[in-house]
């Protein structure tokens, strides 16, 4: 088996400070130092003192509060909803298959669409397309939009295109079961498809694209970097979740890797 030659991380580093969440999701890491933990470390030895342990520091480690939609994750179908079109249940995190993980990659580029536009089948097909891209069923396909341009600052979560329920089943339909994408969500960013709902009270139009994972069950990606380091094929992604039972989605170090 070759060893990948070149390995690109697109996964969100998880901290404090970065604007990568509404205010109410957003992640606390609370952190322990060797020297916080050196009584600690002592309790488990009696007659041990802190001077002698190295420098007084015993173990290092975090506490960390999030919601399983912080940082890089992957989506289950049972984050769209609980039950398929045939009332099937939608798989968990712990249930999704890792074959489904571990598969060559595509990367639309889409950062040229305007913030909020709802990508289309058409967009979609004249993208692959335009990269010479034949699709596969189970090619992993990571969308670019102009979003992670946006990493850190209120911009970040309003910022780029979304993917539409007719640009999903696209994928969907033939046979893809993992997708990415490099914004907060998968759809169009909420305050562009609330500006638009409110124009037509049409309520299928909110959040069309997860909604889409009940005909067609399937995985995406958010939250990914550096997708513009990528090239439009030819490479393989990796993004196994976090096995955590029952749940909606699970923190991924996803990556891209080159032969």
């Amino acid at each position: 088996m070759q060893i990948p030659s070149k390995i690109i991380d697109i996964s969100m580093t998880l901290d404090n400070e970065t604007v990568s969440d509404p205010d109410m999701m957003r992640p606390e890491i609370e952190y322990f130092t060797g020297a916080d933990n050196a009584e600690m470390m002592c309790t488990f030895f009696p007659g041990l003192a802190p001077d002698d342990l190295p420098d007084g520091e015993a173990w290092s480690w975090e506490r960390l509060n999030l919601v399983t939609h912080n940082g890089t994750h992957l989506d289950a179908p049972y984050h769209f909803h609980s039950k398929d079109k045939d009332g099937g249940d939608m798989l968990t995190i712990d249930q999704v298959p890792l074959d489904w993980c571990f598969r060559p990659g595509v990367k639309l580029d889409f950062r040229g669409l305007e913030d909020g536009h709802v990508v289309s089948a058409a967009e979609v097909e004249a993208e692959l397309a335009r990269i010479g891209h034949d699709l596969q069923p189970l090619d992993i396909v990571l969308v670019n939009t102009r979003a992670s341009e946006c990493y850190g600052t209120d911009a970040y979560l309003t910022a780029g295109c979304g993917m539409g329920r007719e640009a999903t089943l696209y994928l969907t339909e033939r046979g893809v079961r993992v997708t990415g994408i490099d914004a907060w969500g998968w759809d169009a960013p909420f305050t562009h498809t609330a500006k638009r709902y409110q124009e037509s009270k049409d309520a299928s139009i909110i959040w069309e694209g997860h909604y889409s994972g009940i005909e067609v069950p399937y995985c995406h990606l958010e939250k990914l970097q550096h997708l513009e380091k990528l090239p439009g094929d030819g490479f393989f992604v990796a993004c196994f979740p976090c096995k955590i039972k029952g749940a909606s989605a699970g923190w991924t170090r996803a990556v891209a890797m080159f032969a």
